[in-house]
């Protein structure tokens, strides 16, 4: 399984502390962001992880390097300008040299989880399944939620519970086109077409979830890996 973390966008709503310091690069319970996403791909085995970056991107390459200290091969998409989530896969994907046949492991990587990879790697997807995403509650944020997940584990346009797209998920090669007009576009089209053709399914997690989004946000998510590691 190959990975991609997601590290291009701008962090404006992080600021002031984006202004210095790439948001993935921010620290929660001790290390950045993205460290804790490095830390557990490669628990699970995964060896292969590109990082696409923009804002500030020279600061993650210097911090990250080349993987080698997590037992990881790293490479980088530099966009220049940020492609958005689906063009930002898009444009990564000759680095990926994914089969037809694969599934790519994506992250956000300002979110974090305590998701177990394990679990998600494991899942019995069918063949025909172009998107399997890792669901949550919805936050209070969020309320409406973004897809809605089915008792059978589908994702529908129609029925189920609405639930919030965590920024995880296993994304099938096909379900990126070979071609694009435009180099920036959203992947969130690309996952309503599958979910419209019967072709998505969603995991929910019930455990810990937070999109960093603001710097209140980023404060509980260290306070609390704060207390948990002093109670371990």
């Amino acid at each position: 399984m190959k990975a991609m973390i997601l590290a291009a966008g701008l962090g404006k709503r992080m600021r002031p502390l984006t202004l210095e310091t790439p948001k993935p690069l921010l620290t929660a319970g001790g290390k950045a962001l993205i460290e804790h996403h490095l830390e557990n791909l490669a628990a699970v085995g995964v060896q292969q992880v590109v990082i696409n970056h923009a804002w500030l991107g020279h600061k993650i390459e210097a911090a990250l390097g080349s993987g080698e200290r997590w037992g990881l091969q790293i490479q980088y998409s530099s966009e220049g300008e940020p492609l958005e989530t689906g063009g930002g896969i898009w444009r990564a994907l000759p680095l990926l040299a994914l089969r037809d046949d694969e599934r790519l492991l994506v992250i956000n990587g300002d979110v974090y989880s305590d998701l177990s990879l394990c679990d998600l790697l494991s899942a019995p997807l069918s063949e025909s399944c172009l998107a399997h995403l890792v669901m949550v509650d919805n936050p209070e944020w969020h309320p409406q939620g973004d897809f809605l997940l089915q008792d059978n584990g589908q994702l529908s346009g129609t029925d189920g519970r609405a639930l919030t797209f965590a920024g995880i998920s296993l994304l099938h090669r096909k379900l990126f086109p070979q071609q694009v007009d435009v180099e920036a576009f959203p992947l969130a089209p690309l996952l309503r077409q599958a979910i419209e053709q019967g072709r998505a399914s969603g995991y929910w997690h019930r455990g810990i979830w937070s999109d960093v989004g603001t710097p209140a946000r980023l404060a509980e998510l260290n306070q609390l890996l704060t207390e948990h590691s002093g109670h371990e």
